[in-house]
């Protein structure tokens, strides 16, 4: 099997990378650089530049990039940074891909949890509707844009995820220093839900959607567990033996990464179900939050 893959050189990509390549499958990391073998290519979607041929007779395509959405303060320009970053490439990425005469039968395009919005208590899965605010509006924003491939045929997979856990980086990386000082605590009041993934599971699940015909539109990415916070707080210290009891109050996240990002990436929540990934019967390798920091962790 061929795959095209985007985005190869980040957390996700890099892992998704080796597992396709352990299992004797081609992995193409399609990115903005020079081009230093067969296994990668070159695009660049802010210029509208993607040679068809790479596209051309591969099985599938894995779209994982984008700017960092954490990364920094939401200053208008970074707002700006971020939208074009996913919907440009994947519009050129959807149109490339509708008009090949042998195309992938397959892509999977990434998507978030923040599609859901803040949604407090509430259940969600892939039919509840959509939210409010910067993220829902991108996440809408990014899966629209896989329209012209949907439209010409192709399986397209909307793979909404979680808050990918792995200690190489993301999320949980940034925050292991604190915790592993005895420093973490829940942040705000800590009752907002948090939808996550090992990447383990993360990577799984992409390989699952490549291969199951059954799935398509938008799929959940996330461990069948959610927790709230102040839970996952509560783990992270019993994984590394530490406490976790210095609250990070509201105020404290507003100054430290602006006032919109820290209202909807940290203090908002979604408690997101797996409801398709589940239906298609694919087995999560760490399905409680518990044992997966502990794999992710190595024991702490």
């Amino acid at each position: 099997m061929r795959v095209i893959v985007s985005g190869a050189t980040g957390l996700i990509g890099r892992a998704l990378v080796a597992a396709l390549r352990d299992r004797g499958d081609e992995a193409v990391g399609l990115g903005r650089g020079v081009p230093h073998g067969a296994g990668e290519a070159r695009w660049d979607p802010a210029a509208g530049q993607l040679d068809p041929a790479v596209l051309e007779g591969a099985d599938a395509v894995v779209h994982l990039a984008g700017a960092g959405i954490g990364d920094r303060r939401w200053s208008p320009g970074r707002r700006r940074e971020i939208v074009a970053s996913r919907v440009d490439s994947t519009t050129l990425l959807a149109r490339t891909l509708a008009r090949l005469e042998r195309p992938p039968e397959v892509l999977v395009s990434a998507s978030a949890v923040g599609w859901y919005g803040d949604r407090g208590d509430e259940e969600l899965t892939e039919d509840s509707g959509p939210g409010t605010g910067f993220l829902a509006e991108l996440c809408r924003s990014w899966e629209d844009a896989t329209a012209e491939a949907a439209a010409a045929g192709r399986r397209v997979v909307r793979l909404r995820s979680g808050v990918v856990l792995s200690a190489r980086g993301g999320a949980l990386a940034r925050q292991l220093p604190l915790f592993r000082l005895g420093l973490g605590g829940r942040l705000g009041h800590g009752r907002q839900w948090l939808s996550w993934i090992s990447l383990d599971d993360e990577v799984g699940a992409i390989l699952h959607a490549i291969g199951d015909r059954s799935l398509h539109g938008a799929v959940n990415a996330t461990a069948p567990a959610p927790v709230t916070n102040r839970d996952f707080t509560a783990a992270l210290g019993a994984a590394l033996h530490r406490p976790a009891l210095l609250p990070v109050p509201r105020a404290a996240l507003h100054l430290a990464l602006g006032a919109e990002l820290a209202d909807e990436m940290v203090l908002a929540g979604q408690r997101v179900l797996p409801r398709r990934l589940l239906d298609a019967g694919f087995g999560f390798r760490h399905p409680g939050v518990h044992g997966a920091l502990g794999a992710v962790l190595g024991g702490g």
